[in-house]
Order: C-alpha cells, then structure tokens, then sequence
C-alpha cells in the first residue's frame, strides 16, 4: 500500500505508522539508534530487518567528535556491524567543503582529534598564529578554552583577515538520563559574541550537503528516502529542505508538541513511539513482532 501524503506532512499522534517501505533510510545516531552505550528499544531488529530486504541504509551524525572508523567500531560494538563507507559525519563534510571550496587556506580548528586528523590527511594548513589563520572552525570542543577563544578573536577582530565556519548547529549532546553536554552552538556564540562576527557557514544538517555526504552513493530520489533523527532543528528541517520524507523517534530531543507547534511544512512526516515502527504494521503482524520483543539488545 502507497503512502500518499506528501513528504513532512504530519501526523497528529505519535502512533501513525508508515504504510509503506521506502527506497532508503538515513539515520542519524545519538538519540535515534543508540543514548550512550546502549541500542535504543527496536533499533537493533530494525536495521537487521530493512537489511534482510535489501534496503540501503545509512547513518548521519552532526558529531565531529568521531570519524567515520570510530562510528563504525561503536555500532559494531552494539551488534549492527556497519561498513565506513555507509557512515558520514561532520568531519567528513567539513573537509569536503573545505577541500572544494577553500583549499589552499589556512585554519585554525576549535575542535577535538578526529576533526584535526582528517583535516592534515586531507593536506589542510592549520595553525595557531593569528596572523596566518584565514577561517576559524567552530566545532564541538571538550577542550574548548580561553586561549582557544583568544586565537579566534585576535584572527577575527584584530587581524581582520578569518572568517568564521562552524561543523554544526547543535546546542547541546544528549546524554542518558535527560542530561546533555554543550555542543558547537555554545562555540559559535562565544566567538560571535566578542568579534561582532556572523559564522558564515554551518555545514552539519540542516545543510543540504550533508544529504549527498549520505546518499550520494545511491540511485535514490530524496522523496524515496526518510531521514530519522530525533532533532527538529537538524534532521527533519534537513528533510524539508531536501525534499525527503522524515520520521522522529520520540527518544530523543524533540518531542511531539515541539513537532506539532510547527507549520505543516516543518513538521516531520511521522513522530514514532519506538524506532522500529519504521515498518509498517501490515509486516510487524507477519514477522509476529510485538512491542515486548526486543524491547532493547
């Protein structure tokens, strides 16, 4: 059975299932597969499941504290052994974009290891001196501090020759138990608040880059494919720049009056109790699924 809604028309319950399979699905990670070190209830027989039938997926994240290897030791770890080559990050685009569009520039990156890594692999300059730097990355930083804020402000407001970038919007980093940590948002606010500067580009999703960063390997339309992630902010506006179909788990960020305070054109398609409600409820009953079953790994 065809859905026949248009894509990020939404639903008005938590409980309106697909009616359909898609020709791809794209997920993002934290809040949606997996809050810390455990697979979240259905995600694991999920993924097995949409494999089985030969259906792409692939996995997204804004956080450019891993590399795509790291991501995949993680889910690996879990029990979804994933390809690389199936997995991209921030740290992927951030290079990309840089690669095509500044390559010969000198940056300083307000970032952690992975990010800093893939930058000298790609033969990006970087430094810490001022009076070279010619873009600033904001990032999310566990070690961001004064002295990085200086180096920022100096190349920005007194040397007057970087601009500033950033690999992601993101405010803050769920954690388990309701908790969180500040995230590349809180960077850019600082660096913007004492340069005066606006960052000029923020290359995580939403940015419709990162929908090629994931699918750009497949022959799938965007309208047959479904962005999941749990953020109204990044994943499903994403989805509605693309013009892909999105669903959010309720397990993450977001929450179903957040999603249906938007207007109808912001809303995601389908606002799902549990992950794996993905698949449509005509096949729950033929593969005997029950909420009980698998109710985590």
């Amino acid at each position: 059975m065809s859905d026949t809604r248009p894509p990020n028309t939404a639903p008005s319950t938590a409980h309106d299932w697909p009616t359909e399979l898609y020709d791809a699905y794209v997920f993002d990670m934290d809040g949606t597969i997996y809050l810390g070190d455990e697979l979240l209830p259905g995600a694991k027989r999920l993924i097995t499941e949409l494999r089985r039938r030969a259906i792409p997926v692939r996995f997204l994240s804004n956080n450019p504290t891993k590399d795509p290897d790291q991501y995949a030791d993680k889910l690996a770890r879990l029990g979804l052994p994933t390809p690389v080559g199936e997995i991209a990050n921030t740290v992927v685009t951030t290079v990309r974009w840089l690669t095509s569009h500044h390559p010969d520039a000198t940056v300083f990156a307000i970032a952690e290891d992975p990010l800093k890594r893939a930058l000298a692999r790609a033969g990006i300059a970087q430094s810490e001196d001022p009076e070279e730097i010619d873009i600033i990355i904001a990032s999310y930083d566990r070690a961001f501090d004064y002295r990085k804020l200086q180096i920022a402000f100096d190349a920005i407001w007194f040397h007057k020759r970087a601009f500033l970038i950033a690999t992601n919007p993101d405010r803050f980093c769920p954690f388990p138990g309701g908790r969180g940590q500040p995230d590349c948002a809180a960077v850019i606010a600082a660096i913007e608040a004492c340069t005066g500067t606006t960052c000029r580009t923020v290359i995580g999703k939403p940015n419709a880059s990162m929908l090629q960063a994931a699918i750009g390997d497949l022959d799938v339309r965007p309208e047959r494919c479904v962005m999941v992630g749990d953020r109204l902010s990044t994943d499903i506006q994403m989805a509605a720049r693309t013009g892909m179909r999105s669903a959010m788990p309720l397990t993450g960020e977001s929450t179903l009056a957040e999603a249906l305070a938007l207007d109808s054109a912001d809303r995601p398609t389908y606002v799902l109790d549990r992950i794996d409600r993905l698949i449509p409820a005509a096949a729950w009953e033929e593969l005997g699924w029950s909420e009980d079953a698998d109710p985590a790994p």
